[in-house]
């Protein structure tokens, strides 16, 4: 189980940056600069990290029965951005010591 905890902190660590990447360069490039280039280049592997940090998260909160308040909390963090950072920080860490 550890090793999958791992797996997820790279993935959630992926995922935040793809994520804070595509929100606030590649879209801002796309609206004042109208080259939505930087956008499809980032936002097919952002995609791909969100579902898998979604299913990892499933996978992984079933097998530690985490409660529905720290369940809610991973799943919201994919969608805020710099929030998987906090995640990663507050409870995944404490997963793999």
């Amino acid at each position: 189980m550890k090793s999958l905890i791992s797996v997820f902190r790279i993935i959630a660590l992926l995922e935040g940056i793809s994520y804070i990447l595509l929100l606030f360069i590649a879209v801002p490039i796309k609206y004042l600069a109208h080259d939505p280039q930087y956008v499809k280049l980032l936002g097919m592997p952002h995609g791909l990290l969100f579902v898998g940090y979604i299913v990892l998260a499933i996978l992984i909160g079933k097998e530690l029965n985490w409660k529905t308040k720290t369940f809610a909390l991973v799943i919201l963090a994919s969608i805020i951005p710099f929030a998987t950072f906090y995640v990663d920080q507050k409870i995944l860490k404490q997963q793999t010591l």
